[in-house]
């Protein structure tokens, strides 16, 4: 193979090797050094000055290395959401971060039920006319916020992380200065919003780029798909922290869609003795079940109450999850309680809906309310890489970007056998 001027024979080999440590630089820059970045696509020595000299083996490597011979980058794929039901896989500019900001090349992202809630039935967290106070954006957005990936470039100023770090991001966005936040309960920031949902990137998308506050290592052991499902196992931790489950007390479960199923994973992780699930799609009574259920009920077919009266010997559940978002669920959860038992409601609601609030009163029992995460994101990465949380189960299919519509929101929409979808964006 010819070889231009400038660019020696063993460079040449050591660039098809991916051992020479440096990444194509932006126009004008000349050659940066990429820290030991593994990614072969992207590792190649050569300077503006020698694109024009390559011979057609270089030519087509610094092609796929995401650069054209005229130095421009070649387009990025990213879906974006434009309105109910209206998501497209649109070109659009690389990311670049600013100091104390990481870039991360995407490997594994989620479908969350608040992507297709926003598919089916959106805008609702999407920001549609008013620009989200954090990231000044409107719709069109970036989805994605169940990501895991690789630093592939850091900002001025970053210490936590360097190029080459696998990681995962914790995506809510917080102001850092309201009281909430100051509290450390940025869950409950006042200007509260969503990486992936709210604007400023998402997850199904090449790269994108977060403060360092939000990038979490991996432990040594853990891959990619499991790390993807970091952001709902957090969300069903939290939730049990939230109903203080004890080691030895009963749970009921109501909805197995991914959230319920985490929140079983959960549960059982903190030596929950009995677990029951509601639900009314048999094959998610079937998953529940294989991921350690001790009794599954068709809520259609069976009364829920009395089903868990007999099994917990009259005594009912010590705390119940309610993850369906219906009235029957959240009704159920409450009659199925001992007495100062603890509801824990994760799930977003469409409509008002009426409690019999004697229910609570007389037998002193709670209802609380679960909002996404707060500070679970350590705990979750320690349990899933020591294996006493194994998301592996809840995977059911693994489809390109460019089968986010088709093969990702609209079989989930029509197949309820689906429970997690990881879509690949690079």
């Amino acid at each position: 193979m010819k070889i231009g001027s400038g660019i020696s024979q063993r460079l040449h080999a050591r660039v098809l090797r991916n051992e020479t440590g440096y990444a194509a630089a932006p126009e004008g820059r000349g050659v940066r050094k990429a820290s030991g970045h593994p990614r072969a696509s992207r590792m190649v020595a050569f300077s503006q000055q020698s694109v024009g000299m390559v011979g057609p083996g270089l030519k087509r490597f610094l092609a796929l290395a995401g650069r054209n011979l005229e130095g421009e980058g070649l387009p990025l794929k990213a879906a974006l959401y434009h309105g109910r039901r209206d998501v497209r896989i649109q070109e659009v500019e690389e990311p670049v971060p600013e100091p104390g900001q990481v870039k991360i090349e995407v490997r594994w992202c989620g479908i969350c039920g608040s992507d297709l809630h926003e598919y089916r039935a959106g805008p609702v967290f999407i920001p549609r006319e008013d620009p989200h106070p954090l990231t000044g954006q409107t719709l069109p957005v970036i989805l994605g916020h169940e990501f895991s990936g690789q630093v592939f470039e850091t900002g001025g100023g970053v210490t936590r992380v360097v190029p080459g770090d696998r990681v995962v991001v914790e995506p809510i966005l917080r102001c850092g200065v309201c009281r909430w936040c100051r509290r450390g309960q940025y869950n409950l920031c006042a200007k509260s919003g969503f990486l992936g949902l709210s604007g400023g990137g998402g997850g199904f998308a090449h790269y994108v780029v977060v403060p360092e506050e939000y990038v979490h290592p991996l432990p040594g052991n853990l891959d990619f798909e499991k790390a993807a499902l970091a952001e709902p196992l957090a969300v069903a931790l939290h939730a049990v922290r939230r109903g203080q489950l004890r080691a030895g007390e009963r749970v009921s479960i109501f909805g197995a869609g991914p959230i319920g199923l985490a929140v079983l994973l959960a549960a059982k992780a903190a030596g929950a003795s009995q677990v029951i699930v509601s639900e009314v799609v048999m094959a998610r009574r079937e998953k529940a079940a294989a991921l350690g259920a001790d009794t599954t009920i068709d809520p259609r077919k069976e009364s829920v109450p009395r089903v868990i009266r007999q099994v917990t010997r009259g005594a009912g559940v010590n705390v119940a999850f309610e993850t369906s978002g219906t009235p029957g669920g959240l009704g159920d959860a409450l009659r199925s309680l001992d007495k100062g038992g603890r509801v824990v409601v994760v799930s977003l609601w469409e409509d008002r809906i009426q409690v019999d609030f004697n229910r609570l009163v007389i037998p002193e029992r709670e209802i609380i309310g679960s909002l996404g995460y707060c500070g679970e994101f350590p705990a979750v990465l320690a349990l899933m890489a020591d294996g006493r949380l194994d998301p592996y189960p809840l995977i059911t299919r693994r489809i390109d970007l460019v089968d986010l519509v088709a093969g990702g929101f609209e079989r989930l929409v029509q197949n309820p056998k689906e429970v997690k979808i990881l879509v690949q964006p690079g």
